[in-house]
């Protein structure tokens, strides 16, 4: 007897969705979790908080041990199987995307904080904080400097490990002290992937593979074949997200201190930062995806939640990388654009980022009642959109870029405390932004360039080998 077609339709929506379903449950699940556990029992040492986070842990390190391959690998095919004006018109309409988000953000964020005033009349209870102390001693010049330097990195095996770091220290042997600008400094290799220097050096070699024809043809498979090894662990990996997630958030909310009094202390500027980053993501990006492809976004954001709630319950957008380009390749967008633009906007896009910073310099200086100017405004502007791109994909890496806009704001770097309390969890929304915004940007130049990408084809009488890789056929995008 065959089965009724009601029934046939639920098994697939269970089999396209269920991951979805399973993730969103364990981000739910996991802050249930932690608030009963919090409420019902005493305080948790910090030896027992790192037993609930283990499982997260792992879940985190697997997806971590994924970037390096999948970022060289990915964004090397995918240049290196374009010719050179193909991939300058991708690159092109990718950076335009990007540099029209950033600034829409930061445009939103300070007309919301200046309008809103978070600042004025805020009781905050003041904490010095060891991550604070070491944020504090850095030079915006250093830090400018140190971008470029990462970009063009000295050592590509030593960039998959460090970054580099110019270090202040002042000189105790003085009789007085000295202001920190004439502080002594010293090159130093700070713990975590460069992976501005790895995209630099992806994109110049993945051109030279696709300029040398025949010739490179043996990179170009290895490349292409390693992605797809990549992208293959990625798929495995991502079933054990739901458990991670909800584990690395119930630890996260046993450790806070009393979220009630955290928000009731910086209510107006959490309110800020939450209307500004949904603005951004459901407003200012939706218009801008409309203008380009006559679509709303609303859809292609549904089928993307499994991945935003995994950015939301890593904080990182680096580490939610795998998933973006595995769920994009799934909705049938050419994986050229999707291995190029995903792994670029991961380093560089941060929207969400660029945002915060802007409203939270602007903030501390209302709490400080210190007047500023519109000259102030266009400096916090330049500077939070340079500091987004310096941010690394990793969870609370703006605390060091944050002393930078401080500091063109004239404000001293110690006051980052004053909004730490939140941060994490503001840097889980906003994290899920610059993901989703990522994503949406992908959809958006794949629209764009969709005729160029079949002309290629055509010319080369050979559709690209990744084009079905993850897709099934009712998941394509339509057109």
């Amino acid at each position: 007897m065959p089965r009724p077609k009601s029934d046939s339709k639920f098994r697939v929506f269970m089999q396209e969705n269920l991951l979805t379903m399973l993730t969103v449950i364990g981000v739910f699940a996991g802050g249930l979790v932690g608030f009963i556990i919090k409420n019902s029992t005493g305080d948790w040492t910090k030896r027992e908080i790192m037993y609930i986070s283990f499982p997260g842990e792992i879940f985190l390190r697997m997806l971590k041990c994924l970037i390096v391959p999948l970022l060289v690998s990915s964004i090397t095919s995918a240049i290196g199987g374009l010719d050179l004006s193909m991939s300058s018109k991708i690159a092109t309409r990718a950076i335009a995307y990007y540099f029209i988000t950033t600034i829409s953000a930061v445009v939103l964020g300070i007309c919301l904080v200046t309008s809103i005033r978070p600042g004025q009349g805020a009781k905050i209870v003041e904490k010095r904080m060891e991550s604070v102390d070491k944020a504090s001693k850095v030079l915006t010049p250093d830090t400018l400097m140190d971008l470029i330097r990462n970009m063009f990195t000295d050592n590509i095996i030593q960039s998959t490990m460090f970054q580099y770091r110019t270090e202040i220290y002042e000189n105790t042997s003085l009789p007085q002290p000295l202001p920190m600008e004439e502080w002594d400094f010293k090159p130093a290799q700070r713990e975590g992937s460069n992976v501005l220097g790895l995209v630099m050096f992806s994109v110049i070699l993945g051109t030279t593979i696709g300029r040398m024809r025949e010739k490179g043809q043996l990179l170009q498979d290895f490349f292409t074949t390693l992605s797809e090894a990549m992208m293959t662990i990625t798929s495995w990996v991502i079933w054990i997200s739901p458990l991670g997630v909800g584990f690395l958030i119930a630890a996260k909310i046993i450790e806070m201190d009393s979220i009630a009094a955290t928000i009731q202390s910086l209510g107006w500027y959490f309110i800020t930062v939450m209307l500004g980053l949904f603005l951004h993501g459901f407003g200012t990006i939706a218009v801008i995806f409309f203008l380009g492809t006559r679509r709303l976004p609303y859809r292609f954001i549904a089928k993307l939640s499994q991945v935003l709630a995994t950015a939301f319950g890593t904080g990182s957008s680096s580490a939610t990388m795998p998933l973006t380009i595995k769920c994009l390749d799934g909705m049938g967008i050419d994986p050229r654009v999707t291995r190029f633009v995903i792994p670029v906007g991961a380093t560089i896009n941060m929207d969400g980022t660029a945002l915060y910073e802007a409203v939270a310099a602007l903030f501390i200086a209302q709490y400080r009642e210190m007047s500023y100017s519109f000259g102030t405004i266009v400096a916090v502007s330049i500077t939070a959109t340079a500091a987004s791109i310096g941010a690394a994909g990793i969870p609370q890496a703006g605390l060091v870029t944050m002393v930078m806009v401080l500091d063109t704001v004239g404000l001293e770097p110690k006051d980052v405390s004053l909004i730490i309390a939140v941060d994490w969890l503001l840097d889980r929304f906003r994290t899920t932004i610059n993901v989703m915004c990522d994503a949406l940007g992908t959809i958006l130049v794949n629209h764009l360039s969709k005729k160029d990408l079949q002309k290629v084809d055509r010319l080369t009488d050979e559709p690209h080998e990744l084009m079905e890789l993850g897709a099934n056929g009712h998941d394509k995008e339509q057109n």
